[in-house]
């Protein structure tokens, strides 16, 4: 498919124009196809700078949020209508962020992965369901551009062009697979979660960190991402953009002193990274005059249970239960043709084995993975089988 149905509509800028749209779609009926495109990797944040809509009777829209950043008109003329998107959790933030907040969803890609689809992408699942293939070259584009090329518009709408086509054929597939009400929880469950909160210390996911081998530099690698984090704020620019990862590491273990001693680091050689060098040198400046109690500690305990590799050595049978569950879990999704990781999610999985009940029966099992946000159809299928191989291991003296 190349061109939509109706062909490329105007991107809505004005109020007046939002009034139409918002007329058009309150009185479309059925679910309403969305999408919205990002500038990951060009600004800061994960904003939308396009909004996609379709609905039957109303056509596509396509939407300026930057230009229009309160749509919660729009979303209340939706108010009872099923959105439909594609990786959900993508998008709704930034779709939350100007006031599309959906009340009933449907996930085509969840919805496929349930189904037990090999590639979940939208384009794929399209080409394999439907039997179109869409243009998928624009995916990557910096779509804070303004004005944005036509082509770039016709792949945006195509997005939605097939989406609420999409999402009929696999409810009929759920339908058929018993696997609908599994999703219509999924979808519910997506609704009902809260944002994550911010990470503590977000700096200490820069890549490459592992290589760093001590407090200070740790702190260099700590002050380095705050000034980068502040600049690219303040520019709205992708952090890589103004300075890549690889460099704060480098930064970190060289604690350059003068400009040329950083101009001679190889990372430090395009033009992004030495436009901010007195930030990089005040930084490591600042790193290297922290008394010792100011530094950061080497590690932060998590509040979960350790890396499973090194489970053999602090809890064997905790190790036992792990291998065990593990392989009940992808027995079963192998049963029911799904991704493990949708049957259970590994995090729970660990965390059960790691701290099960005191006594594993089917009802303390489900209990604990209830606790730990197992959905009912997830807890239906697994806890008894849980509860038999850890009742097992038990019965070996190894639980």
């Amino acid at each position: 498919m190349l061109e939509p149905r109706d062909g490329v509509p105007p991107v809505i800028t004005t109020a007046s124009g939002l009034e139409r749209v918002i007329d058009a779609f309150a009185a479309g009926t059925g679910p309403v196809a969305v999408d919205a495109e990002r500038a990951s990797g060009y600004r800061y944040g994960q904003r939308a700078y396009l909004i996609q809509l379709r609905r039957r009777g109303a056509g596509t829209a396509l939407i300026d949020p930057v230009a229009l950043p309160d749509l919660s008109g729009l979303d209340a003329a939706l108010d009872g209508a099923e959105i439909v998107l594609h990786a959900a959790t993508q998008d709704l933030p930034c779709l939350g962020e100007v006031g599309i907040r959906p009340r009933r969803l449907f996930d085509t890609e969840l919805a496929g992965r349930l189904l037990g689809y090999p590639r979940v992408g939208l384009g794929s699942m399209v080409e394999n369901v439907l039997g179109f293939s869409l243009e998928k070259g624009h995916s990557a584009a910096d779509w804070s551009t303004r004005p944005l090329p036509e082509d770039w518009l016709r792949y945006a709408a195509l997005d939605v062009e097939l989406l609420v086509e999409l999402r009929d054929a696999l409810r009929d597939e759920l339908q058929a697979a018993g696997k609908l009400e599994w999703a219509l929880e999924e979808f519910a469950a997506i609704l009902a979660t809260p944002p994550k909160p911010p990470r503590p210390d977000p700096w200490r996911r820069t890549s490459g960190i592992h290589r760093v081998r001590n407090r200070r530099a740790l702190a260099v690698v700590r002050e380095v991402w705050n000034a980068r984090d502040r600049i690219a704020r303040e520019r709205d620019l992708s952090p890589g953009r103004v300075l890549q990862d690889a460099a704060i590491i480098e930064l970190a273990q060289q604690l350059p002193k003068t400009p040329a001693d950083l101009q001679a680091l190889p990372t430090m050689r395009g033009r992004g990274a030495r436009r901010h060098q007195t930030a990089w040198l005040r930084a490591v400046s600042r790193a290297r005059s922290l008394p010792d109690k100011a530094l950061p500690e080497a590690s932060v305990p998590g509040d979960g249970p350790p890396p499973a590799h090194r489970w053999p050595e602090r809890d064997p049978q905790a190790a036992k239960r792990l291998a065990a569950a593990r392989a009940v879990v992808a027995a079963l999704a192998d049963e029911h043709t799904m991704p493990t990781e949708n049957l259970v999610q590994p995090d729970c999985v660990r965390r059960l084995a790691w701290s099960p009940p005191d006594e594993p029966t089917p009802e303390a099992i489900g209990a604990a993975l209830r606790g730990l946000g197992a959905r009912a159809w997830q807890v239906r299928l697994v806890a008894k089988p849980l509860a038999k191989a850890f009742q097992r291991l038990d019965a070996k003296g190894e639980l």
